[in-house]
């Protein structure tokens, strides 16, 4: 329009340049005397982040790096369905279509039977040469893409089986239909068959170091492994790659992590001999990550996934899902899916998030911190390129995995780490809209998750309490966790006085099990040994002891009387300690006052 405003460059040479020096002289006079190095913090992945940076920063880095620039001119917000082995995924179709019109770009379908997906449905409801469609596999991988080829239209969107990632059993038949894939996809330029699966590690604890060293060392081992024939290049192979990422709640590393990925393909696929093109055509699927979700307070999980899907999109990601705020507990339902599915619609329509392609360049503090990332990504890239390479090194990448996760239970038991609502200002007076019993007995319950021993807690003690009330003639066992055992014993430990915690620290023998006996009228923690509790548990389920894959429940229920003698049969141990009742504890747990 003829009256609209002309842009104006943007000047503030008004503004005298701050120097370095005056800085920290502002930084020591706000400190009052104190070191400014006093707040240098070490990072998960082992390296300091300054307390502020400057243009030395970026002249260290022998400049300001050139700004990265994604495959597509903007991001897409792509909801993720999931679709049940017995399902052919109707309702997951006729959801996402409807997500079209709502603000949607495309659809992410987890398919635990890919052979059974209904892609004629799909095509019926979903306009699928212009919709980016995501699929994740289990296996199946290449007759999904002959199934889709027959459809005669070039689709849109990826596909992630990666069987290295998931440690498949069958490695050489899994590779052989990831080659399928790739020739049969050669000619659709906007689909990416050949998707790896970093979202695994994310989800499980790793660092970001990790995430991008992992995704990078999987990817070397197709681009080694697939071209074994003349029409499968390494050139194809690499125009068919593919990151799927989980993106949690450390806003800035997240930015990092992301841009690392980006910078470190290029030199990946430099050393296969591929031109700098061939690494500008990676595109990143992001989704928020389930390992920072939470049971409770359930509504700080939008806080989270809010600031995980901004880093997605500032750090360069081509599609963003956002999950489902209590999918945790929550079979998925309209609500929650409006509140995942508008989040993006926020951040672009309202953001504007989308306007630039790579806001962090030239950032004095991502620019470094994308550097560091890099360098100690691409050293423990190395570093299991020198153990063999995956597979070979999957040995050491879950060791690595394990220790990282084990950290960040650490420091959430100790509280060095705070989830709002979970280790910290929690609800005293919360109510659960869900049944704490059948969670806690569901195999679907997520017990990966960096929250999880200390939710354990406090559904086991809620589930004590509403049993007390409503004076049921039945007795649970709940355990409380057994792969991170020692680490929910320090959760616990935590709510009580320090007198009471050494003493029942030293009453847990190193390597048992902790469990909450509870009846109507009373409440016992007690500890036993793995190898006793999977007696107990295959005596109360009724399951033969010569059953090889019964996995012990969480939660064991029987009548007061058979629990009691079982207990007392398979040598259950009381924790002891003086002066302190359990009723106390678990009052504790629950954060109400103890009289």
């Amino acid at each position: 329009m003829a009256d609209s405003p002309r842009p104006a460059p943007v000047s503030f040479s008004e503004f005298d340049a701050t120097t370095t020096p005056q800085w920290l002289e502002r930084i020591a006079r706000d400190l009052k005397g104190q070191d400014p190095a006093t707040l240098t913090w070490q990072t998960p992945d082992s390296f300091p982040v300054q307390p502020f940076y400057h243009l030395e920063a970026l002249q260290e880095l022998g400049g300001a790096p050139t700004p990265q620039v994604r495959p597509s001119a903007h991001w897409r917000n792509v909801p993720t369905y999931s679709v049940p082995a017995l399902e052919r995924g109707g309702s997951a179709i006729d959801s996402a279509a409807a997500a079209l019109h709502r603000g949607a770009d495309g659809a992410h379908f987890v398919l635990a039977h890919a052979e059974g997906f209904d892609v004629e449905h799909l095509q019926q409801r979903l306009p699928m040469a212009d919709t980016y469609l995501g699929y994740t596999v289990r296996g199946g991988a290449a007759r999904l893409v002959q199934r889709l080829a027959a459809l005669e239209v070039a689709p849109r969107g990826f596909l992630v089986s990666d069987p290295i990632t998931r440690h498949a059993p069958d490695l050489a038949n899994q590779q052989e239909e990831l080659r399928t894939a790739i020739r049969l996809s050669k000619n659709w330029p906007e689909f990416r068959a050949l998707g790896i699966n970093a979202a695994f590690y994310g989800n499980r604890g790793a660092t970001a170091t990790q995430q991008v060293a992992f995704a990078l060392a999987t990817a070397a081992a197709y681009l080694s492994a697939l071209p074994t024939t003349a029409d499968v290049t390494v050139a194809d192979v690499a125009a068919a790659l593919h990151v799927h990422v989980a993106v949690g709640p450390n806003y800035f590393f997240e930015i990092a992590k992301l841009r690392a990925l980006r910078r470190l393909w290029a030199t990946l696929l430099h050393a296969y001999g591929l031109p700098a093109e061939a690494a500008q055509q990676l595109t990143i699927f992001a989704s928020t990550a389930t390992w920072s979700q939470t049971t409770l307070d359930p509504h700080t999980n939008l806080l989270r996934t809010t600031t995980e899907a901004m880093s997605a999109v500032l750090g360069g990601a081509d599609a963003v899902s956002v999950g489902a705020f209590d999918c945790l507990f929550h079979a998925p339902n309209e609500f929650a899916e409006r509140l995942a599915r508008n989040l993006p619609v926020l951040l672009r329509e309202e953001a504007y998030l989308d306007r630039v392609q790579d806001p962090a360049a030239g950032s004095y503090y991502l620019e470094t911190l994308t550097d560091q990332l890099s360098r100690e990504a691409w050293a423990l890239f190395q570093k299991l390129e020198a153990a063999g390479g995956l597979p070979a090194a999957t040995g050491l990448v879950m060791q690595e995995l394990h220790a990282s996760a084990q950290a960040q239970f650490r420091r959430i038991a100790n509280g060095e780490q705070v989830v709002v609502g979970t280790n910290k200002f929690q609800n005293p007076n919360e109510t659960f809209d869900y049944n704490p019993k059948r969670l806690l007995r569901s195999r679907e319950f997520d017990s990966t998750r960096a929250t999880y021993p200390t939710e354990v807690l406090r559904l086991a003690t809620a589930l004590h309490f509403e049993r007390r009330e409503k004076r049921k003639k039945r007795a649970a066992l709940v355990l409380l966790g057994a792969h991170t055992n020692q680490i929910i014993l320090e959760s616990f430990l935590n709510t009580l006085p320090e007198k009471e915690r050494l003493e029942l620290r030293a009453a847990h023998p190193e390597g048992t099990l902790s469990v909450l006996f509870s009846s109507t009228e009373e409440a016992t923690l007690m500890y036993a040994t793995p190898e006793q509790f999977g007696r107990l548990s295959r005596a109360i389920s009724r399951v033969p002891i010569d059953e090889p894959n019964f996995i012990p429940p969480a939660l064991l229920t029987a009548d007061l009387a058979t629990m009691q003698e079982a207990v007392h049969v398979f040598g259950f141990k009381e924790f002891t300690v003086q002066g302190y009742s359990t009723e106390d504890v678990l009052a504790r747990l629950q954060g109400k006052k103890v009289k």
